[in-house]
Formats: structure tokens, C-alpha cells, sequence
């Protein structure tokens, strides 16, 4: 691209120490030791250390990656490419990473667009109010569609309307629109990885909900996994500078201290899952091509 060499900052890894904190500061002599972005830094947290492993950060949108080893993977599925960490003088390790832009920034517009909820943690107990989701499907394509449709022209669509249809079943759809979103990122995953994911790592705040942990179980046919500490991005990092400095000896160390909060296994039979995830897929092509 024609920029000189010598503009371009110095390529260093995610754990060692760049320097330390001024004199005048209050933590005066602190090493700074830690860089990870910030879903490398969740990956890193959830201890994903394995090609294979996969963790899905659950916040306004949701982000999931998947560690793919020390080789990159160029996805052909719709995904992203990315390094994912390197440590020290390690080996890089890299990652493929799926983006979706709603997930619970949908439950935040049913609060605050539609007033159907006082606060976000009220939209499990109105799901409960009802067994399924009554046969509709919430495509929130608000600005279109993110991995693996990349779609600027979609947009956002409630499908299967009846009568039957009420306030408990919109929130239900809302829900799980989160869940299938995930399921298809990582079928391109898997497809681009050659990987079947054994178990999903969660994390971020619509982790506390529990219907949609165990939707999210049962559709992807795979255990979901919370840790105990749910702010893993900040773990991730305080991870990465901890070995830079001796802190923690080595990876195997960090995966003693990750633990184990709550675990939901499917439930769900195979052909209502096919079933579900077809009719969502269906409702996924009504959102395609809405802007001229």
C-alpha cells in the first residue's frame, strides 16, 4: 500500500511488557503488560486454547469465535479471518470470528421502542407466560445482516403472524432469534473449521437468561457453558499480562483457575430442532433484498 516501514508501529505479542507506568502516576513503575482486542481478550478468558474451542459473547450483538490453531483459515462461509493471540515468543494462534448485530439490542427495543417490558431481565418471565413462540420468527435485520449473509439491503421482519399471536410470543421469537443467529454462525464454523464443536463457552449479559441458554443448548444440539466470571474480556486481559510479568506460569495454570458456574445440555429432539431451525431459515430469505 505504499506506506513507508518505518510509520508502521512495531508488531509485538498480546503477553509481554511494553514499558512501564510514568513517574508521576499514581501505580508509578507498574509494567504494562497485557494487549489483547477486545473479543481476542474474551477468547482468551474463556481459555479457548484449543483448536476447536469456541466462545460466544452475548451483548447488544453477539460475537463469537472460534480458536482454528496456528494456521489462519480463510473462511468461505461468510466469516471473518482474525489473529487471535500470541504469547510471547510463541506461535501466533488465530481464529475465525462470526459477528451479528442484534441480539440484545432486540430485547432493548422491545423495552424501549415498544414499551412490552419495564426492564431487559423482564422479557424472560413474559416468554415464560407462553410454551413456544407460536409459530412466528423475529428476523431483526435493523441494519441489515452480518455474518454469514453480510446483507446492507435486509431488513427486519416478524413472520407467521396469526391471531393467536401475543405480546409473550413476540418475546419468545425475540429471544430465540438470538439463538438461531448463533446456530448459523457456527454451521459456517464448523464448515469452514472441519471442526465439530464439542461444547459452546458464554459469556456477557444475556448469559443470565436462562430460557435462552437452554433454547441455545437445544438448537445447536451442543452443551453451553458459563463461567464463573462473566466479564471475561477483562479476565482475557488481566490473563495475557499475568503471564508477561510470572504472575500465572503458563496456560495450563489459567485453565485451573477458569471455572464452571452453570452448564445447559440439549433437550430438545432432533426433528423438532430440524423443524425450528428450518422455518428460521425460511424466515431469513423474507428480510433479503428489502432496499432498492
Amino acid at each position: 500500500m505504499s506506506i513507508p516501514r518505518s510509520m508502521l508501529p512495531e508488531i509485538k505479542s498480546s503477553s509481554e511488557v511494553y514499558g512501564y507506568i510514568g513517574s508521576g502516576a499514581p501505580l508509578r513503575g507498574v509494567p504494562v503488560a497485557g494487549d489483547l482486542g477486545d473479543q481476542q481478550a474474551a477468547l482468551f478468558g474463556q481459555t479457548c486454547f484449543k483448536s476447536g474451542e469456541a466462545k460466544n459473547t452475548y451483548g447488544t450483538g453477539c460475537f463469537m469465535l472460534m480458536n482454528t490453531g496456528k494456521k489462519p483459515v480463510q473462511s468461505k462461509a461468510g466469516l471473518l479471518t482474525t489473529l487471535g493471540y500470541k504469547i510471547g515468543e510463541a506461535d501466533a494462534v488465530y481464529a475465525l470470528e462470526g459477528s451479528i448485530a442484534i441480539t440484545g439490542a432486540l430485547i432493548q427495543w422491545l423495552r424501549d421502542n415498544l414499551g412490552m417490558i419495564e426492564k431487559s431481565s423482564d422479557v424472560e418471565t413474559l416468554a415464560k407466560s407462553v410454551e413456544d413462540n407460536g409459530g412466528i420468527y423475529f428476523v431483526p435485520a435493523f441494519s441489515g445482516l452480518y455474518a454469514p449473509y453480510w446483507k446492507s439491503d435486509a431488513r427486519g421482519a416478524i413472520v407467521g403472524m396469526t391471531r393467536y399471536v401475543n405480546k409473550g410470543h413476540i418475546a419468545r421469537s425475540a429471544l430465540e432469534a438470538t439463538a438461531f443467529q448463533t446456530r448459523e454462525v457456527l454451521d459456517a464454523m464448523e464448515k469452514d473449521s472441519g471442526v465439530k464443536l464439542r461444547s459452546l463457552k458464554v459469556d456477557g449479559g444475556m448469559v443470565f437468561n436462562e430460557l435462552l441458554m437452554q433454547f441455545q443448548s437445544d438448537i445447536l444440539n451442543v452443551p453451553v457453558v458459563r463461567p464463573k466470571v462473566a466479564e471475561t474480556t477483562a479476565l482475557g486481559a488481566a490473563y495475557a499480562a499475568g503471564l508477561a510479568v510470572g504472575f500465572w506460569k503458563d496456560t495450563d495454570e489459567l485453565k485451573k483457575n477458569w471455572g464452571k458456574d452453570s452448564e445447559w445440555s440439549p433437550k430438545m429432539d432432533s426433528k423438532r430442532r430440524a423443524g425450528l431451525y428450518s422455518g428460521w431459515k425460511k424466515a431469513v430469505t423474507r428480510t433479503f433484498d428489502w432496499i432498492e
